[in-house]
C-alpha cells in the first residue's frame, strides 16, 4: 500500500533495540504514537570489558514487543504499511545459515554479539590508530574500540577459528532488516560511521583493511562485510519475508526499510521538527545509557575527537558529525551506586514506581522551592563522569571518573548533591563538544534532547544552563521509535523523502534557556575545575 491510498488507512511500526531492551511503536502518518511496548534482552558481562549478546535473544524480543504494541494499538496488522528498525551498533556474527558463533566463551555458541560498549579491543584500535590512515580523518582522527573493524581484528587474533568460520558481520540493524526481509544490503549509516566506509566515495577502501591486518575482509567485494549498501530508508527486498512476518504478527510483504544506529533514528525523530529551523540548525542530542550528538552540516567539517565527517548517514545528501560519551545514563547509576544512601533512596523510588534519578530529579525540586538554579544543591561536589573514557572531544577511551569534595555525610541530601554534580559533569563533557565543533566550524544553535534520561525538566534546565545553549524538547515522547518509523514511511512511499517525514511527523513543545548572571558565573567556575580535574584523571589513568 503507497503513496495517497496509504496516507489514508495505514500505520506504521518503528522497532528500537536498545542495550537491555527491544521498544517497539505504532505510529499514525502525522507522528501520532498510538501504543508501545518493550520486551527485556539478556545482556552477559565479564571483566569489566566484555559485555556480550544473543541475537537470537533480540529477535525473539523483537517479535514480542511488535506484536504487543500491535495488539495494544488496536490496529489491524494488515493496515500496518511499513516498519523501520534502529539498534545499538553492536557486532553481530553468524556462520552459515545463519547460526550464531561464539564471540566469546566458546561453551556460549548463542553469545555471537559484542555489544557496542565492550572495550575488549583497546589494543587493536591503539594499533589501528598508529597506522594514521587516511580513513581515520572521517572518524575525529582516532578510532574506537566501540567501532567495528578493531573487534574484528580482535576476533581474527584471539577467536581465529570463529572469524576464519564467518559467514557474515553485522551491524545489529542491518542484522535485523536481514531476518526481516533476507536482504543482506546495508545500511550507509552503520557502514559509514562504525565500519569506515567512505560514503561520500560510495565505496570501501582496501588500503585501509590491509593496513588494519583485516586485508582478507576484502575478499569477494567485501561480501562479509557489506557487498552492497544502500540509503536509510531505502525498501529491502520484498519486504517481510512469511516467516518474519508470522513471527512479527504482521502481513507478508509489508515494507522494510534500511535502518539506522539508535542515536541516529532519534535525530532522524527530532531535528527535523515542523518551524524549528531543520536539522542544520539543531543539535540532536540523545541522553540515554550512553549518550550521543550528532550535528548535521551541508559539506564536510572535520573536528578532532568527534567522529566523522560521515556523509549521509543521518539525513541523506547531508554531512554529520557525532560525539557523545560511552556513559551517561549508566555513568549516573554508577555514580549514585557508591552512596551510602543509595540503598534506602532506591526503596523508596521503587515503591513510587520511578526509577532512582527520576526520583532523585524530584527531590531536587523539592528542596529548590521554585528557585531555578539546581547547581547550588552540588554543594561543592565536583565530578567528572567518565566511568568508561571520554568518547568525544579527547577520544581517550583510558580516562576514567573523578569525584571531588565528598566529605563525610551520609544522608539524602548529600546523594542529591552527587546526583545534581552528576549532571553537571554530564552537560560539561556536552558543553565541550559544542566547543570543539564550533571552533571547526559547525556551530550549534540549539539542542533537541532525546532519550529516557533526560526527560526531566530539571535535568533540560541544568544542560541549558551546564552548556549556555537553549534546550528544545520534541512533542513526541519516543523520538528514537519516531525516527525508525519515519524510515517506514518512506520505504512505504507514504513521504517521498526522509526531510519530508521528519517535517511533517515531529515537532516541539517546549524550550529551556540558559539562565545569565549568578548561575551562568557559577557554572563558568564549576566548568573550570572539571577541565582541571578531566586533565589530572587523564595522568592519572596512565600511572
Amino acid at each position: 500500500m503507497t503513496g495517497s491510498t496509504a496516507r489514508d488507512h495505514g500505520y506504521l511500526i518503528g522497532v528500537d533495540v536498545g542495550t537491555g531492551s527491544a521498544r517497539a511503536g505504532v505510529f499514525t502518518f502525522n507522528g501520532g504514537l498510538l501504543a508501545k511496548e518493550t520486551a527485556a534482552i539478556s545482556v552477559h558481562r565479564e571483566g569489566g570489558i566484555f559485555v556480550e549478546q544473543s541475537s537470537d535473544d533480540i529477535w525473539r524480543a523483537v517479535s514480542e514487543c511488535v506484536k504487543a504494541a500491535v495488539a495494544a494499538s488496536g490496529v489491524d496488522p494488515n493496515k500496518v504499511c511499513g516498519i523501520g528498525f534502529d539498534a545499538t551498533c553492536s557486532l553481530v556474527v553468524l556462520g552459515q545459515n545463519g547460526q550464531p558463533l561464539p564471540v566469546g566463551d566458546p561453551a556460549h555458541q548463542e553469545r555471537n554479539v559484542i555489544v557496542w560498549m565492550d572495550h575488549r579491543a583497546v589494543d587493536q584500535a591503539e594499533r589501528i590508530n598508529a597506522t594514521e590512515h587516511r580513513v581515520l580523518d572521517y572518524v575525529g582522527g582516532r578510532i574506537s574500540p566501540e567501532m567495528e573493524t578493531p573487534k574484528l581484528l580482535w576476533l581474527k587474533e584471539n577467536r581465529p577459528g570463529v572469524y576464519k568460520q564467518a559467514w557474515q558481520f553485522l551491524d545489529l540493524v542491518d542484522f535485523l532488516t536481514w531476518r526481516a526481509t533476507s536482504d543482506l544490503a546495508r545500511s550507509i549509516c552503520t557502514v559509514t560511521c562504525k565500519w569506515t566506509y567512505m560514503g561520500h566515495e560510495r565505496t570501501w577502501d582496501r588500503s585501509y583493511f590491509e593496513a588494519a591486518g583485516l586485508g582478507d575482509l576484502a575478499g569477494d567485494d567485501f561480501a562479509r562485510i557489506g557487498e552492497r549498501v544502500v540509503d536509510v530508508g531505502s525498501p529491502l527486498g520484498n519486504g517481510l519475508t512469511a516467516p518474519a512476518a508470522a513471527e512479527l504478527g504482521l502481513r507478508e510483504g509489508t515494507p522494510v526499510a534500511a535502518g539506522l544506529i539508535d542515536a541516529h533514528a532519534g535525530g532522524i525523530g527530532s531535528v527535523g521538527a515542523r518551524d524549528g529551523g531543520g536539522a542544520q540548525a539543531n543539535l540532536a542530542y540523545v541522553f540515554g545509557t550512553s549518550s550521543c550528538t550528532m550535528t548535521t552540516t551541508r559539506t564536510p567539517v572535520f573536528v578532532p575527537g568527534v567522529w566523522g565527517p560521515y556523509f549521509s548517514a543521518m539525513v541523506p545528501g547531508t554531512w554529520l558529525n557525532e560525539g557523545g560519551q560511552s556513559a551517561a545514563g549508566v555513568a549516573i547509576d554508577q555514580l549514585l551506586a557508591f552512596h551510602p544512601h543509595v540503598a534506602a533512596s532506591r526503596k523508596q523510588a521503587e515503591s513510587s514506581g520511578q526509577s532512582l534519578p527520576d526520583w532523585l530529579a524530584q527531590r531536587s525540586e523539592q528542596m529548590l522551592e521554585g528557585d531555578r538554579n539546581a547547581a547550588r544543591l552540588a554543594q561543592g561536589i565536583h565530578v567528572v563522569p567518565e566511568f568508561l573514557g571520554n568518547r568525544a572531544p579527547h577520544a581517550d577511551p583510558h580516562t576514567r571518573a573523578v569525584v571531588a569534595g565528598l566529605g563525610m555525610d551520609r544522608e539524602l541530601e548529600n546523594l542529591v548533591a552527587l546526583y545534581i554534580a552528576g549532571i553537571c559533569g554530564i552537560g560539561y563533557g556536552l558543553r565541550q563538544i559544542i566547543a570543539a565543533q564550533t571552533q571547526a566550524g559547525a556551530p550549534t544553535e540549539r539542542i533537541v534532547i532525546s532519550g529516557g534520561a533526560g526527560r526531566s525538566g530539571l535535568v533540560r534546565q541544568l544542560l541549558a544552563d551546564t552548556t549556555g545553549v537553549e534546550i528544545a524538547a520534541p512533542s513526541t515522547e519516543e523520538p528514537v521509535l519516531l525516527g525508525s518509523a519515519i524510515l517506514g514511511a518512506v520505504a512505504a512511499s507514504v513521504y517521498p523523502d526522509i526531510p519530508t517525514a521528519m517535517k511533517t511527523m515531529s515537532a516541539f513543545s517546549g524550550f529551556y534557556q540558559p539562565q545569565g548572571g549568578k548561575v551562568a558565573a557559577l557554572h563558568q567556575a564549576r566548568f573550570t575545575v572539571f577541565e582541571q580535574l578531566q586533565t589530572v584523571a587523564r595522568q592519572a589513568s596512565r600511572i
